[in-house]
Parts: structure tokens; sequence; C-alpha cells
């Protein structure tokens, strides 16, 4: 059995280049609130996966894990390549993935409706979900979509 965890990154300031845009002061405080809710529900050993993009990466720095850079999942990447990145659903354990619109809603709509469609994931927002097999028949499972203003 696998969870996998899509985070959106919090709140970052426009610009350009797109790779250098930073967290907002509002997004500071975003990615600490989810982060506190998150660090008392991960596994130690979970697995934390995180877009190049600095504001990305800031996000992930409110966990205070280590985590590994993959650039695969980069602005603009495909949900596909955010689902063989976390190896799903061949991996065992958690792994979390902190990344973009509309690459995170892609690869849950993949998950949950077998085609990739619109689903947005709020800033700062996740979606959990885990597999497991009923009756020889591999079913996805939504275990909690979470958005900051529920904390």
């Amino acid at each position: 059995m696998m969870d996998l965890i899509l985070w959106r990154h919090a709140d970052a300031h426009d610009g350009t280049p797109d790779m250098e845009r930073a967290l907002t002061a509002k997004g500071v405080k975003q990615a600490e609130r989810m982060a506190e809710w998150l660090a008392q529900r991960l596994p130690d050993d979970a697995r934390v996966l995180v877009s190049p993009a600095v504001r990305a990466y800031q996000t992930a720095n409110a966990l205070r894990r280590d985590y590994e850079t993959i650039a695969e999942i980069a602005p603009g990447a495909d949900g596909v390549h955010v689902l063989a990145a976390a190896d799903w659903p061949d991996a065992r354990g958690t792994v979390l993935v902190i990344g973009h619109q509309p690459t995170l809603g892609a690869a849950a709509s993949l998950l949950l409706f077998g085609e990739a469609r619109p689903l947005s994931i709020k800033k700062a927002g996740l979606i959990w979900l885990t597999n497991r097999v009923r009756g020889h028949q591999p079913q996805t499972v939504l275990k909690v979509a979470m958005t900051v203003e529920m904390l």
C-alpha cells in the first residue's frame, strides 16, 4: 500500500522568471500552518519530492524535513510525470510531492477519474490518496482534501 500526498506550494509573488518566484509573507504563513498539520500525520520515513522552483522548496522548508528536488515535477510538468516520480502505485509507505497547478490537479484526477480533468488544488492545499485492492480490483482512495482555511 502507498500513500501519495500532493501539496501545492503556498502563495507566491507574481513575476518572472517563474522558477525564481518566492513565497509572499502570506505564503510563508500558509506553508507553516499546513506543515504543522502534516508533521503530526506524516510517518518519519515519508519520502518528500519537491519541484526545483523557489516557491516549492520554500514551502517544503516549512516542513523541516529532508527532501529530494525533482526536475520532472517543475512548473509545466505533466501529471503522469508526478506519478512516475512518486512511483505510484508501486512505492511502499508515504510519498509527499510538493509542486504546482495544474500538474498536481492533473495527477489527482488521473487517479480519481482515470483521465486528466480540470481539478484545482488551492494554494498550500493538499490531496492525500492511498491505494488498495478490493476483490482483485485496484482502487484509489481519497483520504483527505485539505486547505489552509480549513485548519
